[in-house]
């Protein structure tokens, strides 16, 4: 409901507005060729409310209207009451017009450059609005937006929320330029051209729409993961700069004091500086996947028809392909499916850890994706919305997040894994679908109850039995590459394989120190990068042990870890003395866990000799 409104000529208050009416009356004001709220019907206005002239010099005001503003004053200048409304603890503010009305404490009028609103602007920590949603350009100094959000306002950027309608005029182009191809083709006729401009309206506006919603959620996942990877986000700016991409000043970023004094009071990056970063990291993809060879791989060339609306989809598929713009479109559509589920940093991240390109991580990105189903699993949680708590869909994205990262990471570090895109989507594909089925089965009694209840749990909430399913097995899921390339490896189940590697797991506390290695401490790139080694090197040595295992089992029921001790008693006993010594710590640091690798690699080696 619209409580306030101003504009240079009137200020507009309807204390407890009639909704639909109040709606009503604006969209006819709208339709008029020209109008203002001098336009709008006052006896539809609340008591209390009105319309009052920006030229009066003093505007008295009502007790309803002091109460939804929560102010004592009971008269006041056209400009304190503009400041009055800017402050007003409502849930949210809108700005869709010209200037510049918030900026920070730190900034003076003569900073922001619009004079014209001096009188009527507030700082950031001034504002008492849940949200603000920025129509316009320029409303809030980018200083401002940083404040305001660390004053606890829900807010972006003006470019995050104004770009639904570059992303709606990029549609309206692209559109126009295949129907022109089909038309010089002869696929369709010159009067059919405008008629499916217009059919197509709602399905190019929920494109945008779910466009602009996905850029919005990773920056609330971003967000989510601000505090504990404030580093990786130091990191990246740190990297933009090296590399001539980024001014960290112009941009308003913190210095490295600043990133360092807000770690050290446990403070992240707030929405609107997450924006930035989004920005900047697509940038880099885009600019990098357009110089590589992805716009022409076939898998991913299928991007190019999802940007598409349905019956352009059905009908012109030839004609894309001929498209001027083709592999720019697909050049962005990869680079948004993959920065907007996965943050700024991950690209930079995998790149690093790797050393592969952003093509190849592109590459890895869309067979994990696919292989897991992400864009179903994605889909559903959409599907139920604000009917779930919106802190447990946070934590649902983040769970996924989490697994698309490892499953990436490990396509990355295998090699020729990522080469060929079909081909690595066909070899996993099955072998997963099968991991899913039989991992209540292969787990320890104790997970398998802990699945059971997870997935119950998402049942009861409304989402489908094949997601619960999904999500529910998630983190057993980290192991399923490997499990799979087990089952190629000794040509057998896929159950076998997961039964032996989750039974050696359980019996040697890999479980647990894979959990260790998650909880260890995150100063910089470098503690991210050797937290990585070691989870990588963990995972790596468990599957060859649980290989080696299997070649040594020759009867149905034999455990696969005493049937690679048999001869090995004494390497096993001490392993598990070691690793049973390290399960009794209060906690593990670098170097404990390190010797726990460094033990297992031992144990892989002897069963290798």
């Amino acid at each position: 409901k619209l409580l306030a409104a101003f504009d240079h000529r009137h200020i507009f208050l309807d204390p407890t507005p009639d909704v639909a009416a109040s709606y009503a009356e604006r969209e006819r004001m709208f339709a008029l060729p020209r109008s203002s709220w001098d336009d709008y019907d006052r006896k539809l206005i609340s008591a209390g409310g009105g319309i009052f002239p920006r030229s009066a010099k003093v505007i008295t005001l009502s007790p309803q209207i002091r109460a939804v503003l929560d102010i004592e004053a009971e008269q006041l200048s056209p400009v304190e009451l503009i400041r009055a409304i800017l402050g007003a603890p409502v849930e949210l503010l809108w700005n869709g017009g010209i200037g510049t009305y918030v900026k920070a404490e730190s900034e003076t009028n003569a900073d922001v450059g619009d004079r014209a609103n001096n009188a009527n602007r507030l700082n950031g920590n001034q504002l008492r609005c849940k949200i603000v949603g920025e129509g316009g350009n320029l409303g809030l100094t980018q200083r401002g937006r940083i404040e305001a959000a660390q004053s606890g306002v829900l807010l972006n950027t003006d470019a995050i929320d104004n770009s639904a309608g570059v992303d709606t005029s990029d549609h309206e182009v692209n559109i126009k330029i295949l129907l022109n191809l089909a038309i010089a083709g002869g696929a369709l006729a010159p009067g059919e051209r405008d008629d499916l401009l217009v059919a197509m309206t709602d399905e190019v506006a929920d494109l945008v729409i779910f466009d602009n919603y996905r850029q919005n959620l990773a920056i609330s996942l971003m967000r989510a993961l601000s505090i504990d990877r404030i580093g990786a986000k130091q990191h990246f700016v740190r990297w933009l700069e090296q590399q001539g991409l980024l001014d960290r000043q112009l941009e308003f970023l913190p210095s490295e004091e600043e990133f360092n004094e807000r770690r050290a009071r446990g403070l992240g990056l707030t929405r609107p500086e997450l924006a930035v970063l989004l920005a900047y990291s697509k940038i880099h993809a885009y600019n990098s996947l357009l110089d590589s060879a992805v716009p022409e791989d076939p898998y991913l060339s299928k991007e190019l028809a999802l940007y598409f609306p349905t019956p352009l989809r059905e009908r012109f598929a030839n004609e894309m392909q001929a498209h001027p713009l083709r592999r720019e479109i697909i050049a962005t559509q990869v680079t948004n499916s993959m920065v907007n589920r996965m943050g700024a940093t991950f690209v930079l991240r995998m790149q690093e850890d790797t050393g592969q390109s952003v093509a190849e991580v592109a590459k890895a990105y869309t067979i994990a994706r696919e292989v897991l189903r992400a864009r179903e699993l994605w889909a559903e949680i959409d599907r139920l919305g604000d009917s779930v708590d919106f802190h447990r869909q946070i934590d649902l994205l983040l769970r996924i997040w989490n697994l698309m990262r490892n499953m990436t990471r490990w396509l990355l570090n295998a090699p020729g894994a990522a080469s060929d895109i079909a081909q690595s989507v066909e070899r996993y594909t099955g072998g997963f679908e099968q991991l899913l089925q039989v991992l209540p089965r292969a787990v320890s009694k104790a997970d398998a109850v802990q699945f059971q209840n997870e997935n119950r749990a998402l049942q009861s909430l409304g989402y489908s039995e094949a997601f619960a399913q999904i999500i529910s097995q998630l983190p057993a899921l980290v192991a399923a590459f490997d499990i799979i390339e087990v089952a190629f490896e000794l040509d057998c189940q896929v159950e076998r394989a997961a039964k032996a590697y989750f039974s050696i797991g359980e019996q040697l506390h890999l479980k647990w120190l894979a959990e260790q290695i998650e909880k260890l401490p995150v100063e910089g790139r470098w503690h991210a990068h050797a937290r990585g080694v070691l989870r990588d090197e963990l995972y790596a040595q468990h599957r060859a042990l649980t290989a080696q295992a299997l070649r040594r089992c020759s009867k149905p029921k034999q455990d696969p870890l005493q049937a690679w001790a048999e001869g090995r008693e004494s390497a096993l006993s001490y392993t598990q003395t070691m690793f049973g010594e390290m399960h009794a710590l209060v906690s593990m640091d670098y170097p404990t866990v390190s010797v726990g690798v460094r033990r297992l690699s031992q144990l892989v080696a002897i069963g290798a000799a």
